[in-house]
């Protein structure tokens, strides 16, 4: 499945993927195995429960049969996310997928330092709940291969069994069984009148803000808010530093001046989706810039507090990437309230009538 591979909606992609990866990095040095568990599986339920219906019919696969059509889910979300995945049918009730290296969610040398935990927190939020969701009590997941073990990568299939299964059975693990021999013809692809070149792009950004935006929420549930916010900050500041020379470069940004940086932030941010006006102070000494960005893909539908918590570690991205130009920049963000229904305020959900205010100037001393 092609991309566009450059432009502020790839870049973006390519960022939120880095800050997801470097945030379960993050998790994993500074906490113990079970919150890494419990982590992922919270996150995995989230994404399971606000995805896994609503995109059967937009895929195609409402009338197939469970296993086959839970198989084909999962080549096909995945793929549109930019994450290779492969299928194989033996029957109707017994359909395989195998994800392919490098593996997205642990990608580079960062699958070294993922614990065995995330995987099953992964299994366990989401495959063995599929017949859960789809109403199916005889349907199941069989996992013959698990990443970071040494095995040969993630790989199962998906089961109707001929009785109701318990909790327990919903998962098994089957290490020493091997899958059907691959088939290019048999590899499933979505409706090629729904999912032009530039949605697939965009999908694949959103595949990965999806990944943010849930983790963030779930480890906020896991460890408290205030040390989710902690490390989310942090793991943010630094994805930022390192991740600005691969952005500037997609989107044929400068590393020099304010201006330069104010442009590069608001090309960044309308490859968000989020409308963005730029103003250039032209009589400050310190060449400040200022940017009003609206509109706030990144927090769009959610509630307080996880929209403030959200907010405050996403805006540490910028800070980051702001913070690795040559030039020694201050950056400032204040959120601020438009106009906007009364009774959203009053819930303290403004919906899309807030708008981030970004101020950069030159930093004088540090």
């Amino acid at each position: 499945m092609q991309l566009m591979q450059s432009g502020p909606i790839a870049a973006q992609a390519q960022l939120h993927h880095q800050y997801f990866l470097g945030l379960q990095l993050m998790v994993a040095v500074e906490e113990d195995r079970n919150t890494v568990y419990e982590w992922m599986f919270r996150l995995f339920r989230r994404q399971h429960e606000q995805k896994f219906l609503q995109s059967f019919q937009k895929l195609g696969l409402a009338d197939l049969p469970h296993a086959v059509a839970c198989a084909k889910y999962h080549v096909l979300s995945n793929g549109i996310g930019g994450v290779a995945v492969e299928y194989a049918e033996e029957s109707d009730t017994k359909a395989w997928v195998r994800f392919r290296y490098p593996r997205w969610m642990y990608a580079g040398p960062a699958i070294c330092g993922i614990p065995a935990e995330a995987g099953r927190g992964f299994l366990y939020g989401w495959y063995a709940q599929n017949g859960v969701t789809l109403g199916n009590p005889r349907l199941g997941f069989v996992c013959v291969s698990e990443d970071v073990t040494g095995q040969f990568g993630l790989c199962g299939y998906f089961k109707e069994y001929d009785h109701d299964l318990t909790p327990n059975e919903r998962l098994v693990f089957a290490p020493d069984e091997r899958l059907p021999a691959y088939e290019l013809d048999a590899q499933p692809s979505p409706p090629q009148t729904e999912w032009s070149e530039e949605r697939l792009a965009k999908a694949n950004r959103n595949y990965a803000v999806e990944y943010v935006r849930n983790g963030v929420s779930a480890l906020a549930e896991v460890l408290g808010e205030a040390r989710a916010r902690e490390l989310a900050q942090r793991a943010a500041r630094l994805t930022g530093l390192q991740q600005y020379p691969v952005m500037a470069n997609m989107i044929g940004a400068t590393d020099g001046s304010v201006a330069d940086a104010a442009a590069f932030l608001t090309i960044m941010m309308e490859g968000m989706g989020d409308a963005c006006q730029l103003n250039i102070i032209e009589d400050d000494p310190d060449g400040t810039c200022q940017i009003m960005q609206y509109d706030l893909r990144i927090v769009r539908g959610l509630d307080q507090p996880e929209r403030e918590t959200l907010l405050a570690c996403w805006i540490e991205l910028w800070r980051g990437a702001i913070h690795s130009h040559r030039a020694f920049m201050a950056v400032q963000c204040e959120l601020e309230n438009q106009p906007g229904d009364e009774s959203e305020e009053k819930a303290g959900t403004f919906g899309n009538h807030q708008r981030l205010v970004w101020t950069i100037c030159t930093e004088r001393s540090r």
